[in-house]
């Protein structure tokens, strides 16, 4: 019996540049119109029709049909992760280089530092955090995933985090998420994305309408100093 994963089915579903725009065009964790995507991937409508059925088909995209209308996603988290991963191995060795960066120095530095990857933060600032908190011993490695410690649950039910809600989920609660800049990995899973919850909805850090920037707010870098100062 042949148990081998069928990676190739996946691999021949981004294989095509089209489908490529697409899905990284979606890697914010924004939801859009077969319209906008064919845009955004420089293809007909009726290509993009057909590329986007066989990501849905794939289970790369979810669709949602609203009126005559229907809108897509990336599927899950899982998706996300190994699209951003695959687009950090994508972009070569150098550390801070990779070619899908934004065209002026500013944004680029902003890129750099703080951004969403799907739901939950990257950039710099993810990073270094994701560090701190296991030199801290608030998380550590099992496996491929990442546990959180007694202490580190006491700590983040403190600095405000739905820890239940997070560990409830029906997903990896907390991995390693490759970065596409930084060349270390930040924080995904379901801890990721109520970590991100917090920064918003605490005024830590203000998302940009229409990108994957996020921008830190006063406050945030106060916060941020706290946390990256853990150990």
């Amino acid at each position: 019996m042949d148990d081998t994963p069928d990676i190739p089915r996946v691999a021949k579903l981004l294989a095509d540049v089209a489908r490529t725009r697409i899905v990284w065009t979606l890697i914010d964790g924004s939801v859009r119109a077969a319209g906008e995507l064919a845009y955004q991937a420089g293809i007909s409508s009726q290509s993009c029709s057909a590329h986007l059925m066989k990501l849905v088909h794939g289970g790369l995209l979810a669709v949602e049909a609203q009126g005559r209308h229907r809108y897509f996603r990336i599927a899950n988290a899982e998706v996300a992760c190994m699209i951003e991963s695959m687009a950090a191995l994508a972009s070569g060795t150098e550390p801070g280089l990779p070619q899908c960066l934004p065209s002026t120095r500013s944004s680029t530095e902003a890129f750099m530092r703080a951004r969403t990857c799907y739901d939950h933060l990257a950039g710099e600032i993810a990073v270094s955090i994701l560090a701190s908190m296991q030199k801290a011993r608030w998380l550590r490695r099992k496996d491929a995933e990442l546990v959180a410690t007694r202490l580190g649950e006491h700590q983040l039910r403190a600095l405000g985090v739905d820890f239940d809600s997070a560990r409830d989920e029906r997903r990896v609660f907390a991995r390693p998420c490759a970065d596409l800049t930084q060349r270390r990995p930040h924080l995904g899973g379901a801890l990721g994305a109520h970590m991100l919850n917090l920064y918003i909805d605490q005024s830590w850090l203000v998302r940009s309408p229409k990108s994957r920037l996020v921008s830190v707010t006063p406050k945030g870098n106060e916060m941020f100093r706290k946390l990256l100062e853990l150990a």
